[in-house]
């Protein structure tokens, strides 16, 4: 009897250990996630950039447009057809993916969280609603370096304060050009807080984006100096790219006043 009590212990099972949630803003598979923001005017934009993409270009791209509430969303079926990739509404939960893109549903705020898309009701009942505000702060924390913010045309100047986050955190700002907008206030708001880093038109931006994401590969995740053969562009990181970027919002605010 004496000698059970060493076997049983020697055999009993051992605990499984638990497996720890990735934390935000670490590399959980941490590809580069673009967010569009648009309202009156952006669909012809989306549409054309995402048509203009090359494959397999390792990112995922989220649509945050402004949409009436009460209506049902058409978005899926008018952007399918412009791209490849798998066009859906955004669920809560949905885990995010390459190689998809993903629409806001009416009259719902969309973040991110822990890989997965989540979504919450507006707190505003009254007054105008910044829903890419709000998906902007939850892309910084959650990507980091690898969050590009995209402002296509639209009235007012929601994406002006996240934008913001998205530069603190190393990513990059593309701001579409205003003077091939019909609706310029969300390109004029993004470009005058200095925080751009392109100001181009939209028939541009596919390819800086592909070049981007391939620059994140080559550095191992890690934005730094751009390789010899894409120095041209000019990225967030390299003294090449403050030239241009001045240069573009300099003509763009003289010809505004």
């Amino acid at each position: 009897m004496t000698g059970q009590g060493p076997r049983q212990a020697a055999t009993a099972p051992r605990r499984p250990r638990r497996r720890s949630l990735p934390r935000r803003g670490t590399a959980h598979d941490n590809f580069p996630v673009v967010g569009l923001g648009a309202s009156a005017g952006g669909l012809d934009a989306a549409r054309r950039l995402l048509a203009a993409l090359p494959l397999s270009t390792g990112m995922a791209f989220i649509l945050i447009q402004h949409l009436d509430p009460t209506h049902v969303s058409m978005m899926v079926d008018l952007l399918a057809g412009h791209t490849p990739m798998k066009v859906q509404q955004a669920a809560d939960g949905m885990p995010l993916e390459r190689e998809h893109v993903y629409l806001i549903p009416p009259g719902a705020y969309l973040s991110i969280g822990s890989g997965a898309l989540r979504l919450t009701e507006p707190w505003e009942r009254h007054g105008a609603r910044l829903p890419f505000d709000f998906f902007l702060r939850s892309l910084a924390e959650e990507h980091g370096e690898h969050a590009i913010c995209v402002i296509l045309p639209g009235t007012g100047g929601d994406g002006s304060l996240g934008l913001k986050a998205i530069k603190e955190k190393g990513g990059l700002v593309i701001v579409q050009d205003p003077g091939e907008a019909e609706y310029d206030g969300m390109p004029r708001s993004a470009i005058m807080t200095g925080a751009a880093d392109l100001v181009l038109p939209v028939a541009k931006i596919p390819e800086i984006l592909a070049k981007y994401g391939r620059q994140l590969v080559l550095n191992g995740g890690r934005k730094g100096q751009a390789p010899d053969d894409h120095a041209r562009i000019g990225w967030p990181s390299s003294s090449i790219f403050c030239a241009p970027r001045l240069r573009t919002i300099s003509r763009f605010t003289s010809r505004a006043h």
